[in-house]
């Protein structure tokens, strides 16, 4: 009789086990907005669920579709320049954010989801996977660049195919016609002839050209191109 008993108890938590590990495992479809405080959708925003980056952005039209566990208990938004908003997960289809500027995320180190970065171009700004050649990028206002005081230890290293020696600058894998071969600087669309005054806390980004993606320079661009765009620039 005990032995039955005991062969009872065991199948139901058995059970019981089997059927939260299924109701823990299958996703959940969750859709959502994120917009200012004006109400005007926001393009470009990392979708994160308990601080963890899911590799998902909103949509130009400010939308996002994301695919979670039920377990999740937060959902959040993240962006650099425009704050962040995280609520509590209740389980629900459809999740909205409003940015208002003043929140940030802590401990929370933001990566952009490999081709999804918006690469400043010289014409407009482009996803790195649309790009014809591979263009080096650097998010100057991420956390791990935020500790430099020279623009130039900031690009040294940080571009494959990019060497800096001082305050020279040499994109390998150029074919260039001109005996120099040092790289054309524009800062916020405008050619420049030395870019040794920018604080690195004024930059908020800087992209490499090379190639067909710099052609657009014409033979100024031959020895390739670097483009950066300073905090505050709309784009």
């Amino acid at each position: 009789m005990k032995a039955r008993t005991l062969l009872l108890i065991l199948t139901v938590i058995i059970a019981a086990g089997q059927a939260m590990g299924q109701k823990k495992g299958k996703m959940v479809t969750v859709t959502g907005t994120v917009s200012d405080t004006a109400m005007a959708p926001v393009k470009g925003v990392l979708l994160i669920t308990d601080g963890v980056s899911t590799g998902v952005v909103t949509k130009s039209d400010g939308t996002y579709r994301l695919r979670i566990r039920p377990d999740v208990r937060n959902l959040g938004a993240y962006t650099t320049n425009m704050g962040s908003a995280v609520t509590e997960y209740d389980g629900g289809n459809e999740v909205n954010f409003v940015l208002d500027g003043r929140k940030a995320l802590k401990d929370f180190k933001f990566e952009m989801p490999e081709g999804e970065q918006v690469i400043d171009v010289a014409y407009g700004t482009v996803r790195r996977k649309d790009l014809t050649t591979d263009v080096g990028y650097i998010d100057a206002q991420s956390e791990e660049n935020s500790g430099y005081t020279n623009i130039y230890d900031m690009i040294q290293g940080k571009v494959p195919g990019v060497s800096v020696t001082g305050n020279k600058i040499t994109i390998r894998g150029v074919n260039s016609i001109m005996l120099s071969t040092d790289p054309l600087f524009v800062v916020d669309g405008v050619v420049v002839n030395s870019i040794d005054n920018i604080s690195p806390r004024m930059v908020k980004s800087i992209s490499v050209l090379k190639g067909s993606d710099a052609a657009i320079y014409g033979s100024r661009g031959a020895g390739g191109v670097i483009l950066i765009t300073l905090v505050g620039t709309r784009r």
